[in-house]
């Protein structure tokens, strides 16, 4: 009774256990998938950040976290450590935390603005206010998709910040170590025509 049972019931199990396993490595294949192709995009980031070979047209189409993520990486080629990426509000503008090659403390705010925009006095006046007594920076940058506003500018001389505007960023992106543009600091947004050129080039495409 035991074997006509057994001979009824085993070929259902067999019938499972081959699913189960057939399941098991269809799910072991999309994982490594995923991951062959995470690394191949890492990759393929990495590598264009080295060479200088991402446009920042490609910058404008990133996230604001993914241009987060690329300033870190921007700060990991140039030698800095314990890179850190705060990726969520209220961080009192620390978005990347990271230690320079000598040694300081680097504290940086991004934004991801478009660039016809101007970043406003106001969100350099936060991070005058957190960036040297909150974060402790030794060095502190505000880095933007955009140019700043003279007032917003002016500020970040008067108190040491560096204002990474799009022409800077465009030099960072491309190789320019970022100890750098440190003495670059003011300068470099280009006149009243280059500015406005460059915001009917962004409207027009």
């Amino acid at each position: 009774m035991l074997a006509a049972f057994w001979s009824t019931v085993w070929p259902y199990l067999a019938g499972a256990v081959v699913l189960g396993g057939a399941g098991a490595a269809a799910g072991w294949l999309r994982r490594t998938d995923r991951l062959v192709r995470g690394r191949k995009r890492q990759w393929r980031e990495e590598d264009a950040i080295r060479t200088g070979h991402r446009s920042l047209a490609a910058v404008d189409a990133m996230s604001w976290q993914d241009f987060e993520r690329y300033v870190a990486q921007l700060c990991r080629r140039d030698g800095c450590t314990d890179v850190e990426v705060s990726g969520k509000s209220g961080d009192l503008g620390a978005d990347v935390v990271a230690t320079l090659a000598d040694g300081r403390r680097l504290v940086v705010q991004c934004k991801h603005y478009a660039p016809h925009r101007y970043v406003p006095s106001g969100d350099m006046q936060k991070f005058v206010g957190t960036a040297w007594l909150h974060h402790k920076a030794d060095v502190a940058v505000f880095v933007a998709t955009c140019p700043f506003s003279k007032p917003a500018l002016a500020l970040a001389v008067q108190h040491g910040i560096l204002a990474l505007h799009r022409d800077l960023l465009g030099q960072w992106n491309t190789g320019t170590p970022l100890p750098a543009l440190l003495s670059l600091n003011g300068t470099g947004q280009g006149d009243r025509a280059h500015r406005q050129c460059r915001r009917d080039t962004y409207r027009s495409s």
